[in-house]
């Protein structure tokens, strides 16, 4: 039921900040109606297909997920800096590597933060998604800091779910 309200409620927001209908006046009324309409199909129908959960609609985890969009914007940032810094000097001097990054996250929301980020960040590309972990393209070898992967992978793993503390 909490996965229901939330869900609607984003959806109801959604679309009022997408449509800028807040009035009933000439129009408006069948045009709020076909948006109610398919908020409440959308809620009826991810009900019925019984998908309606934590990963699906994760209002729970949204001030974790905030912070943590913060710091990666951070850190997205000072990987830019370093690229440029490493592909400006006179003589490019580059050491690509390939690694494997163990990927210790409790849900399939939580992979798929860690890897996106992963590859968001650059000098980085997540190439292969493994059970246990992800095949990454670095640049560099000053790009395949174990310690960086770690702190991104509980840092991704909090903002999927909010229970984890954070580094």
């Amino acid at each position: 039921m909490t996965y229901s309200v939330g869900l609607t409620a984003v959806l109801v927001l959604l679309w009022l900040t997408l449509s800028g209908q807040y009035t009933l006046s000439g129009d408006y009324p069948l045009v709020i109606g076909f948006g109610v309409l398919s908020v409440v199909a959308t809620v009826a129908l991810t009900a019925r297909m019984r998908i309606l959960d934590r990963e699906t609609v994760p209002i729970l985890p949204a001030l974790p997920l905030a912070m943590y969009w913060i710091w990666l914007g951070r850190e997205i940032l000072a990987a830019n800096l370093a690229v440029v810094k490493l592909v400006m000097k006179p003589e490019i001097d580059v050491e690509p590597r390939l690694v494997r990054v163990p990927a210790e996250q409790r849900s399939g929301l939580g992979h798929a933060v860690f890897a996106n980020s992963i590859t968001l960040t650059p000098g980085t590309v997540t190439i292969d998604v493994e059970e246990d972990g992800f095949l990454i393209h670095a640049l560099d070898t000053s790009f395949t800091d174990p310690a960086g992967f770690a702190e991104m992978g509980a840092r991704s793993d909090l903002a999927s779910d909010g229970k984890r503390k954070v580094l």
